[in-house]
């Protein structure tokens, strides 16, 4: 992952890692099975292998090979295989360490490393940023409206809801001065 340049490699994941230590401090939960969740989460990205999720194929065969007991590998698992955005209503209740890592991933998909992360996705995947008349074509900003403002809403502890305002603010005041910079009204 360390190479990968559309926004998932491992300065995302150690990220996401230290957002879920922050967030376990207020909310609990087994630190272990967070830091390992977390760590772990986007290891098999459905991204990059052909639309098919392996993450929790993954982390059974990492944790496996590490002599981790069979509970803590399944705990681990369930976790990386349900806390995506794209899996929406078919994914399987989590519990509060997955809820933890879930929030965790999606809070770095907020803010300034949000924005970048869109960039960086963007260009990795010849996505642009913004078309005056998008006409169906996925855009940067269009990934803004169809995902990241909706991010907020669906964080499941209070320490990552309060973590998210100011991330979303400073979006919505990174977009609204893009807007007038390309001479839209806002």
């Amino acid at each position: 992952m360390q190479g990968q340049a559309a926004g998932h490699g491992m300065d995302h994941v150690l990220r996401v890692l230290r957002s879920a230590r922050l967030i376990q401090a207020q909310a609990g939960g087994d630190l272990e099975v967070i830091e390992l969740a977390a760590l772990l989460h986007d290891v098999g990205d459905a991204k990059f292998h052909d639309g098919v999720e392996r993450s929790a194929e993954f982390a059974r065969e990492i944790l496996s090979g590490l002599g981790a007991s069979e509970k803590l590998i399944e705990h681990v698992a369930h976790i990386v295989d349900n806390i995506s955005f794209r899996k929406g209503d078919r994914a399987s209740a989590l519990s509060l360490e997955g809820k933890i890592v879930q929030d965790a991933d999606r809070l770095d998909a907020l803010g300034a490393i949000g924005i970048v992360r869109t960039i960086e996705y963007g260009a990795a995947f010849g996505q642009p940023f913004y078309l005056p008349d998008a006409d169906g074509v996925k855009t940067g900003i269009g990934h803004f409206h169809e995902k990241l403002f909706k991010l907020k809403d669906l964080l499941n502890t209070d320490a990552a809801r309060q973590m998210a305002e100011q991330r979303e603010s400073f979006m919505q005041s990174f977009l609204d001065q893009f807007m007038r910079e390309c001479g839209l009204s806002i």
